[in-house]
């Protein structure tokens, strides 16, 4: 992996040296969470697994990297969390059920919860003891996180929430979670939302899976009656807009594997060398050899724009929207190649393989490749980012900016 040039020499040099401290600490930890030491795990084994590798790291300060120290996290920079988790998605670790938790809820409670709040709540966060999840998007509120219905009303100094969630990644193992909801449906909708955060265990929060053509993470979450206090109101009343934004903008530049956490073309070619399928070796396919030739092109072309995220965050600016050309891309070469390989292997890539993960196997890498096209933006979501905010291009026309949420036609 070459390492992108900074601002300076010396920036440059302090960051080769944090990598090297952070290549270091993986090569001789991670091979004991990583790979074969996950086969044939249970969910909950894989869990347990994954908190002893969150706890190890944040006893190495290589946990939650931005935060501060004196909440137990790394106290370091976001160029430095950006290489770290470069380094560590060469490994196949069980960070998953974490990348939620300290991504989003965690820094926003850091940024606006209370002292105590934080001392009592963040740290066991970032050691892996606790899972937050994050309920925004709703059955009629997607891609328009706006359009939310579920209802906050106040009652002296509680509040009481009732409505519905979709889509909550890793709700059925979260602790904690923020909530969006809509306090005041007369008021336009991107003004009438407030920001909570609950325990998962309060009366009236039922979880229920949504099933899942591969692994199953995501969740519908059900709010009855659910009795807050108004101590866990994060911001203003009415803020909740503006804190849903910067809660997802904290991630702003999303640290992707430059493969989209599907194979590369690497472990392509050594699991097909020798294969035959119709009399003829599948390497000689032409369909999968364009297609490998396609994504090395394309990684070589995303390395630049990473590179100049790099040298943004040295200087100590904010990257752009750049990110959103990453995930496009990397996600759809993801499911090219492995669609590539598919078709050059014939039948029997059509067959799952118990426990296979998309980082190795084909078939699981195309199976969810499609979910990962949908998470975190979809494609048209990010192609509006891009016209918008690179090119130029004017907004979409917004009927509803300025008009009362309740008398907005649905």
């Amino acid at each position: 992996m070459t390492s992108p040039p900074a601002a300076s020499t010396n920036c440059s040099s302090e960051i080769q040296s944090y990598r090297e401290q952070a290549r270091c600490f993986l090569r001789q930890h991670a091979p004991n969470y990583s790979g074969s030491v996950r086969l044939g795990l249970s969910a909950a084994a894989d869990l347990a697994l994954g908190r002893d590798w969150q706890k190890l790291k944040s006893q190495h300060r290589f946990a939650a990297i931005t935060l501060p120290r004196s909440l137990g996290g790394g106290g370091g920079t976001p160029l430095q969390k950006v290489v770290f988790n470069q380094e560590e998605a060469e490994y196949d670790l069980p960070v998953q059920y974490f990348g939620i938790s300290l991504g989003q809820p965690i820094p926003i409670m850091a940024l606006h919860a209370t002292d105590a709040q934080k001392s009592a709540l963040v740290p066991p966060a970032i050691r892996g003891e606790s899972v937050w999840c994050q309920m925004f998007s709703e059955p009629a509120a997607g891609s328009d996180l706006a359009a939310l219905k579920l209802s906050a009303r106040r009652e002296g100094d509680r509040w009481v929430l009732n409505g519905q969630k979709l889509w909550t990644s890793w709700a059925h193992i979260s602790d904690w979670g923020v909530v969006l909801a809509r306090h005041d449906p007369s008021l336009p909708k991107h003004k009438g939302l407030t920001y909570f955060f609950v325990d998962m265990r309060t009366p009236g929060i039922s979880v229920r899976p949504v099933r899942l053509l591969g692994p199953s993470h995501v969740n519908e979450v059900f709010f009855d009656d659910v009795v807050i206090p108004d101590a866990q109101r994060l911001g203003a009343v009415g803020d909740g807009f503006k804190l849903a934004v910067q809660t997802l903008m904290i991630e702003r530049y999303s640290v992707m594997d430059r493969w989209g956490y599907g194979p590369d073309p690497t472990t392509i070619l050594h699991k097909l060398a020798g294969r035959i399928a119709d009399g003829q070796p599948v390497l000689q396919d032409a369909e999968l050899r364009e297609a490998i030739a396609q994504s090395i092109y394309e990684e070589r072309a995303l390395s630049e724009i990473n590179r100049r995220a790099f040298v943004a965050m040295a200087e100590g600016k904010e990257p752009g929207p750049e990110g959103s050309i990453t995930k496009l891309v990397t996600i759809a070469t993801r499911q090219r190649l492995a669609r590539a390989v598919m078709n050059a292997t014939g039948p029997e890539a059509l067959q799952r393989i118990p426990g296979a993960t998309a980082r190795e196997d084909f078939t699981e890498s195309w199976v969810t490749g499609s979910l990962s096209r949908i998470a975190g933006g979809t494609d048209q979501i990010l192609r509006n980012t891009i016209a918008e905010k690179i090119l130029g291009l004017p907004q979409d026309h917004r009927p509803d900016k300025a008009v009362p949420f309740n008398q907005i036609p649905s």
